[in-house]
């Protein structure tokens, strides 16, 4: 997936909390075999190599959270959106040094084919078709989210009553620390992302964080985040963080790119909106913003 998965459980004896860890694991590989757009035989690559040629019989997993991702795209009307995989790589590049920022003109035309309306499911024969050629779906918003979510339900099913699934900054827990207290996260300073600005007690809950100190270019100075719109296929600004508490990773993973994406007057609107769902904003001017019932410490 790209990312580094940290996986805690907690048991009285280490061999069995290591055999816990490695089912976490190979539930996580599973996962990844089936989303991932790094190898070629993945369902989502073939999805998208027959774009505007074919639908593809998929797994019930992988019809499903393309389910979800549609209704989270209708909700949030198009800030998530799973087939921004037109532009994904093509477009921007984070891995590599970019000097200059790609033209409004060049990206407009990349974005016409980003659109989760053009993704047609027919659940009578658990298929998936892109209308358009050249169209792409990936799951870089919402497939750690629900890695860790899946790898959390099989330790649960499996006699493990405490741990933290961490794909990436995107966790889950459940239970109590050994010592009886809660699971404490802190967040994260966007300027110095290794020093926490404040702490939640998390326990039972899933936390997923969007930052432009994750993953971003240096252009004439200024800073521009690989979390894209996309309207328009170029970095969104003027947010330097949005970390979303819910009951779900794959929920709060989903949520975090779009809020960052709608801005904060809209984001806090739509997150006020839903139940079970929290967020704290921090803009460019390191002012904090939070939805309602969040009480930092």
């Amino acid at each position: 997936m790209g990312n580094n998965f940290t996986i805690s459980v907690v048991d009285e004896e280490e061999a069995v909390a290591k055999k816990h860890i490695h089912t976490a694991i190979d539930e996580i590989r599973r996962i990844e075999q089936l989303f991932t757009t790094f190898k070629p035989d993945s369902q989502t690559n073939l999805i998208n190599d027959h774009a505007g040629i074919q639908p593809i019989i998929v797994d019930q997993e992988v019809f499903e959270l393309i389910e979800r991702s549609i209704a989270i795209s209708k909700i949030t009307q198009g800030a998530f959106d799973i087939s921004y995989g037109s532009i994904d790589k093509s477009l921007w590049n984070f891995d590599k040094t970019m000097t200059k920022l790609p033209s409004a003109e060049a990206a407009r035309k990349m974005v016409h084919l980003i659109n989760y309306q053009n993704i047609v499911l027919d659940a009578a024969n658990r298929s998936v078709f892109l209308k358009e050629k050249g169209m792409r779906i990936g799951f870089g918003g919402i497939g750690k989210g629900y890695a860790a979510e899946m790898a959390k339900k099989l330790l649960i099913k499996n006699g493990v009553q405490s741990g933290i699934i961490n794909a990436s900054g995107d966790l889950t827990t459940w239970g109590n620390q050994p010592d009886g207290k809660p699971w404490t996260i802190g967040i994260a300073d966007p300027d110095r992302p290794q020093a926490a600005f404040s702490y939640i007690e998390i326990s039972n809950k899933a936390v997923a964080t969007s930052g432009n100190y994750e993953k971003y270019i240096l252009i004439d100075g200024k800073k521009y985040s690989h979390t894209i719109d996309p309207k328009t296929g170029l970095p969104i600004s003027g947010i330097k963080s949005v970390t979303v508490i819910s009951n779900n990773a794959e929920l709060a993973d989903a949520m975090a790119t779009p809020i960052a994406v709608m801005g904060i007057n809209a984001g806090l609107f739509l997150i006020n909106q839903l139940p079970d769902l929290h967020c704290i904003i921090i803009d460019d001017h390191n002012k904090i913003y939070t939805s309602k019932n969040i009480h930092l410490k």
